[in-house]
């Protein structure tokens, strides 16, 4: 009988710690396939943060806009906790607080190297991070990474070489300010169109073509209808993660390091991602029959120059705040390409 009351006993207990032993659950929506790279990369974050945690916080994610069906409604239920973590873009935190969106303008990060240098810098982060929860209270930024590589512009009819090609065209763009005005500075019609409908935009010719990453294209078919593109690499896509600001906050430390550590693994996954696939995406383009330009060195200043209004514009909509903001941003970018200029020295010698 005492045999019979230890072992009910130790299963009531066993059973009980199991009951427990998720202290933390963090719900995860997202608005892409779970044949993306952001579930894949979410998936990287689950196993990471589930097994480091010795299974106290479990990670449930809940793809293709299951739970919200776009930034902006993913983005409200974190701020009031429905949600625990989203990865949005840089434009859309323009929405909350106007001057990140100079990390936005076109041509300033000339590298996947500098932007990484720079978007691994956690005091510019940090100082971000507190600026963004001022204006946008419970959404904590993590980390900018990236999603999909840098948008190149690529077309269904023209080979575009030099700013003045763009004339005419009907460039589909995201619904930013930013790259709207660079449709129109280098004289195209800028075309808003929301992700789903862009293959049949291009399909049926409503528009001339588009400002994405190759492997994008690749992925969503684009290329079926899309015959040129230039590597003018006008912008890097930096997708942003943000964090219930109160969900982290009441994790103890030791499980704030397993998040925070389950980010940068993560954001390791990102990156890498767009390099491993560029390859096989252009190959796959080019099998398709398109082709594919890359700018000399006085062709990209072109491109660069002929986008300079849209700086001015940015100044112009933005406070103060914008222009110091702006100048953070390029003295960091400056500030990386000396640290990696000493790291050619090096190994030069």
């Amino acid at each position: 009988m005492n045999k019979t009351l230890l072992g009910l006993a130790t299963a009531l207990l066993l059973s009980a710690g199991v009951a427990n032993a998720v202290d933390y659950k963090l719900t995860v929506p997202h608005v892409t396939t779970t044949d993306g790279y952001n579930h894949q990369s979410l998936l990287v974050f689950k196993n990471f943060v589930e097994s480091r945690s010795n299974g106290l916080i479990q990670v449930d994610i809940y793809p293709s806009g299951q739970l919200c069906s776009n930034a902006r409604e993913c983005i409200a239920g974190v701020q009031v906790g429905m949600f625990d973590y989203f990865q949005t873009t840089i434009p859309e935190l323009g929405n909350f607080w106007q001057p990140v969106g100079a990390f936005d303008l076109p041509y300033l990060l000339p590298n996947d190297r500098v932007a990484e240098c720079v978007y691994d810098n956690e005091t510019f982060i940090g100082d971000i991070r507190s600026e963004l929860l001022a204006k946008a209270p419970n959404v904590r930024l993590m980390a900018i990474s990236n999603s999909g590589g840098w948008r190149n512009i690529a077309t269904t009819d023209k080979q575009v070489k030099i700013p003045e090609d763009v004339k005419g065209l009907k460039l589909r763009t995201v619904p930013a300010q930013v790259q709207q005005e660079l449709v129109k500075e280098l004289g195209g019609g800028p075309t808003p169109i929301a992700w789903p409908e862009v293959y049949t935009a291009l399909s049926t010719g409503m528009v001339d073509g588009t400002k994405n990453g190759i492997v994008d294209i690749t992925m969503n078919k684009f290329h079926e209808s899309l015959d040129y593109m230039i590597l003018d690499g006008h912008s890097y896509m930096g997708g942003a993660w943000v964090f219930n600001d109160n969900k982290f906050k009441s994790l103890p430390d030791e499980l704030k390091q397993v998040v925070v550590d389950g980010i940068a693994a993560q954001s390791q996954y990102l990156r890498a991602y767009p390099k491993h696939r560029e390859y096989e995406a252009y190959e796959e383009f080019k099998k398709a029959g398109g082709t594919i330009y890359n700018p000399t060195v006085e062709e990209k200043e072109a491109f660069k120059s002929a986008a300079e209004p849209v700086k001015a514009s940015f100044l112009k909509s933005t406070s103060a705040d914008g222009q110091k903001w702006l100048e953070r941003f390029e003295n960091e970018i400056k500030a990386c390409e000396a640290k990696i200029q000493v790291d050619y020295d090096i190994q030069f010698n």
